[in-house]
């Protein structure tokens, strides 16, 4: 894991010691053991921070190159299976035992066909001096970030957007319509970002530059459509409801789940893993539990509060599998006392980020430097009541639908002038949706303000809030993204809860969760690693039909099943816990002097509607917090302070 920036001119002649070098230090966090750098006179600069994982000498460190010198690698992430793909290398000669020398090797044997052979989470690039192009690629599932920013003079890569911004190249300029993105849903959805001109790389892709041909992307795997999908499908198709169909289904998921962990326990530094005590990081340490023959180390934060507290749960998975077990005790205190700091690491804005910070940096502190997470459970194995909503909305309104569309926005424009809840107005407001599809639908299940509510906000400049949709569609090639996370492919070849799947980690798996746990994570220089976003798990569950994934009496039962019997009934029948801190109370309390400084901030913005802005607030204060939710507020804070702290206008 580490952080990686690169500068190539195009039509420029500027030195590039001094840019790649102030780009490289903006992200020492991320990679505190070594940094390391790479310039070709004026053509290109790459820049490496390390944080060493696999292969700790220093014969590993970066940038890194092949006995030629012809190719230069620098790479953010693990390819968990590179010693699987090394014997196919034959010819080369490894200079060092690393994943990083597995890449330039592959890439130096298949070109751009290595991905296919790389199963990992990684964001790097590869500068080829002899045909002066360089290489960039980012992983299937998008756990690793890479931005980008061109314009006529040069090309501009790095693994956060602060390294960008301190280049000097980029401009601080504010991308209205990501902000809209932001309003609407507290984060802006890939490939945008608030900033103007500034793209992220997308999951499955990968891009050459070079002076003759320019920019040139392509996707090499995509969530929607993987390559192994029409095989897959068709074997499912197949599948009866018969029990030794769904047997076997079962068998198969333990073993590539399995299969997953082992690979993400390869490491020559401390490793461990978070657990909460719910089912998915239980199933993550009872597995690596049968896959290790030493204790794992375990960590959980446990609190006072019984009602929040965990920590029991994460007690009796403990014991059963003889983890070396550690509760990191945290009170909201410690969170209010960690907000500067936590608000300061933040690269791209987040409403939901504190907690990934805060117990990030205790786990650090308490002597592990890899982390195996349970994220992505809830995806995969419909934790959430998405798919039965999204089933209840098809089976009770499908008339509705045939409806004129017209008439329809007038019965959705009236629901919500009748109502005052914020979350029944964004339920309103998917009435207006063309069609029940799940790409239309899903962005109203993780919208914070409706379009209307997000559109309010801004001063427009001159766009109707209502069409804003519209605008997003006719942005410029190459980079036309549909704002709402679904790429409008035709996810209806999918079994409907493989449908929501693919809604949620295109949405805000991708954009929140994914980008939450890289930044936060790393700004203490901690690995996590997600073993139910292997690609491999995750083509498989997406073709199984939906009676195996979905029983109302047992949560998560496909993967409960498949497990059996190593999760206790305590854990899989447990209700659902999350610690609650009292935003409301310390909005208008501890933190209130600091929210009103940045809400009148914001209310100084050209972007921004002073008058709707500062309405929020003061409505806010004097209902007492009773008006909505904290959380319109609350991201309109840490926007604020972001903007400021990096100058944006």
């Amino acid at each position: 894991m580490c952080g990686i920036a690169g500068i190539l001119n195009l039509k420029s002649d500027a030195p590039l010691d001094a840019p790649i070098r102030t780009m490289t230090d903006a992200m020492t966090h991320r990679g505190p053991n070594s940094g390391g750098f790479f310039t070709e006179g004026s053509k290109i600069a790459l820049g490496h921070r390390r944080l060493s994982i696999i292969d700790l000498s220093t014969s590993a460190n970066q940038p890194f190159q092949d006995e030629t010198k012809r190719f230069t690698l620098i790479f953010n992430g693990e390819i968990y299976n590179y010693l699987d793909v090394k014997p196919l290398l034959r010819g080369y000669n490894f200079k060092t035992t690393s994943d990083t020398e597995v890449i330039l090797a592959a890439y130096i044997r298949w070109g751009a066909d290595c991905l296919q052979h790389l199963n990992g989470m990684f964001a790097f690039a590869i500068w080829d001096n002899q045909t002066e192009t360089l290489f960039i690629a980012r992983d299937r599932i998008g756990v690793k970030p890479l931005y980008y920013f061109q314009d006529e003079q040069r090309f501009l890569f790095a693994s956060e957007l602060r390294s960008l911004l301190s280049s000097g190249y980029v401009p601080r300029e504010l991308d209205n319509y990501a902000l809209h993105d932001f309003l609407a849903f507290q984060s802006v959805y890939a490939p945008f970002t608030l900033l103007k001109n500034v793209f992220q790389l997308m999951p499955g892709e990968y891009a050459t530059v070079s002076k003759v041909k320019g920019f040139e992307k392509k996707t090499y795997w995509s969530l929607e459509n993987p390559p192994n999908m029409v095989r897959t499908l068709h074997q499912a198709n197949g599948m009866t409801e018969g029990v030794s169909d769904k047997a076997t289904a079962q068998k198969k998921i333990r073993e590539l789940l399995t299969a997953s962990i082992e690979r993400r326990m390869i490491s020559d530094v401390p490793l461990g893993a978070f657990l909460s005590g719910g089912i998915d990081s239980s199933a993550v340490v009872a597995l690596m539990s049968e896959c290790s023959s030493r204790r794992i180390d375990t960590f959980t934060v446990s609190f006072a509060e019984k009602q929040f507290d965990e920590s029991r749960y994460a007690d009796i998975i403990a014991k059963k599998y003889n983890t070396n077990h550690t509760t990191i005790r945290l009170t909201p205190d410690d969170f209010l006392k960690g907000l500067p700091e936590a608000l300061d690491a933040t690269d791209a804005p987040s409403g939901d980020g504190l907690n990934t910070y805060i117990v990030s940096k205790a786990t650090k502190e308490a002597g592990i430097t890899v982390a195996l997470s349970g994220l992505g459970g809830d995806e995969l194995f419909a934790g959430y009541q998405y798919p039965r909503h999204f089933q209840q909305i098809n089976n009770r309104m499908s008339l509705y639908w045939q409806l004129p569309h017209g008439l329809r926005k007038g019965v959705m424009s009236m629901a919500q002038s009748m109502t005052a809840n914020p979350k029944r107005k964004r339920q309103f407001e998917m009435l207006s949706v063309e069609k029940p599809t799940i790409d239309a639908i899903y962005p109203y299940f993780r919208m914070i303000n409706t379009e209307k509510e997000a559109s309010k906000l801004m001063s427009h400049n001159g766009f109707d809030p209502f069409i804003i949709t519209k605008l997003l569609k006719d942005r410029e090639a190459p980079h036309h993204q549909s704002p709402l996370g679904v790429r409008g492919l035709p996810l209806s070849k999918l079994p409907l809860i493989s449908q929501v799947t693919v809604a949620e980690l295109l949405g805000y798996t991708l954009n929140v969760l994914l980008k939450d746990t890289d930044q936060f994570s790393m700004a203490s220089a901690l690995e996590v690693r997600e073993p139910f976003f292997d690609y491999t798990l995750i083509e498989y569950v997406l073709t199984l039909p939906d009676a195996w994934k979905y029983d109302p009496k047992t949560p998560k039962s496909l993967l409960v099943n498949s497990l059996a019997p190593l999760l206790p009934d305590e854990i899989v029948y447990r209700s659902k816990m999350g610690f609650v801190f009292p935003w409301q109370h310390w909005l208008l309390n501890e933190l209130r002097s600091f929210c009103e400084e940045n809400i009148n901030y914001l209310a100084k913005m050209a972007a921004f509607n002073a008058v709707s802005v500062k309405a929020e607030w003061s409505m806010f204060v004097k209902s007492n917090g009773a008006s909505g939710s904290y959380v319109k507020i609350w991201q309109l804070v840490v926007l604020a302070h972001w903007l400021r702290k990096n100058g944006i206008n």
